[in-house]
């Protein structure tokens, strides 16, 4: 029986009957589809909403001494469990074992941050600021509120927002990527394993249709989103028409510059560790590099002797160095980009397609299972 991966309400695991619609998550390595995650709709959303309302009204009140020490049992779960986190992550993104755990390890330094909520709290007084008037400054929580995370960082991202939000007495709910939604599910275990109150944090999954209700509901006061530039767009007119507070970070990706003077060996390998890394999936990485005459075929040799050594290979395996793409869709998008490169006239030095991991048949087409794509 296929796996279900469903919402995390009010501190338990919805027991409902399995959503009308569903996505299929998938192990990227193998392409076999691993679970099914429900979709939320309008209802199950406002559930999640309702009870990040009701548990506000206490969480809210709770003293700062109370918060801060679920936030350090927090913090001690997340580092004695981040090896099983990072197994879930390899298993629905396809990342290396050792990047899954730099990328919990980004996050937990903003838990260490939040941790210090009591000094990051304090208000201000001035006296006299004018004649006969005093200014205070308080910080007060906002309510419930909403982060919209993507796929290529399914616990980091999120822990650049919830720890400090819960920390300063808000209630939270997360839409996690539906690409590899189990990493949400483990991080709302922990919280309750913590000690934090039913309903503080709450996890809905789905699609666009979560992601419009959350950015339309009146109990939301903010949302946080990071993703790509359109949706990016679409959450911060959404949202702030809604009156709400919205920080929207849209798609990144570095532009690398090798000037004639540079040491190319620095340069080029660089270039393979932010253009690889995560099979390319970072925000920041290097998709476009500008190499100024006379330097560039003498980079794109460097580059290229570097490439034909990377470990490409499942991310369970200890000596990977590139796993495969998170999605059959987005490798066949990638894919596209190498057709189109060479029709308006590049010359491909490197071609992806046919790497290690992938053996052929007679008639020289890829049998690998799995979204690969190699270095390219």
């Amino acid at each position: 029986m296929t796996k279900r991966i469903t919402h995390w309400i009010a501190g338990q695991q919805w027991s409902g009957a399995p959503a009308e619609r569903q996505g299929e998550v998938h192990d990227p390595a193998t392409g076999a589809v691993t679970a099914l995650v429900d979709f939320a709709g309008v209802a199950e959303v406002d559930r999640a909403v309702g009870a990040a309302a009701e548990a506000f009204r206490s969480w809210s009140r709770t003293s700062v001494a109370r918060r801060t020490s679920v936030l350090f049992a927090f913090r001690e779960l997340l580092n004695a469990r981040r090896d099983e986190l990072a197994s879930i992550i390899v298993s629905e993104h396809g990342k290396v074992h050792s990047d899954a755990l730099g990328e919990i390890a980004r996050g937990q330094e903003v838990v260490e941050y939040a941790c210090g909520i009591p000094q990051l709290l304090k208000g201000g007084y001035t006296e006299q600021a004018s004649t006969g008037v005093d200014v205070y400054s308080i910080r007060q929580p906002l309510g419930p509120v909403a982060v919209i995370s993507p796929f290529n960082f399914p616990a980091m991202v999120p822990m650049w927002f919830f720890p400090i939000a819960i920390a300063a007495g808000n209630t939270v709910v997360l839409k996690p990527s539906e690409k590899d939604p189990s990493a949400a599910d483990f991080l709302a275990r922990l919280w309750q394993e913590a000690g934090l109150p039913d309903g503080v944090f709450n996890v809905v999954h789905g699609d666009r249709t979560a992601v419009d209700r959350l950015l339309e509901h009146p109990d939301v006061k903010s949302v946080s989103f990071v993703g790509s530039t359109p949706v990016a767009r679409h959450v911060y007119e959404t949202g702030t028409r809604y009156g709400k507070r919205v920080q929207a970070l849209g798609g990144a990706k570095n532009h690398m510059l090798v000037l004639p003077d540079a040491d190319l060996d620095l340069a080029a390998d660089a270039a393979v560790n932010a253009g690889f890394g995560a099979a390319g999936e970072r925000c920041m990485a290097v998709s476009v590099l500008v190499a100024v005459d006379p330097v560039g075929d003498d980079l794109v040799a460097r580059i290229t002797e570097r490439m034909a050594r990377l470990k490409v290979g499942p991310g369970c395996n200890g000596d990977s160095e590139m796993g495969p793409l998170v999605t059959g869709a987005h490798r066949d998008r990638v894919t596209s980009y190498l057709d189109s490169g060479t029709a308006d006239g590049a010359t491909l030095v490197v071609d992806g397609r046919k790497h290690p991991v992938a053996s052929e048949d007679a008639s020289g087409e890829s049998t690998a299972d799995g979204f690969w794509l190699g270095p390219t």
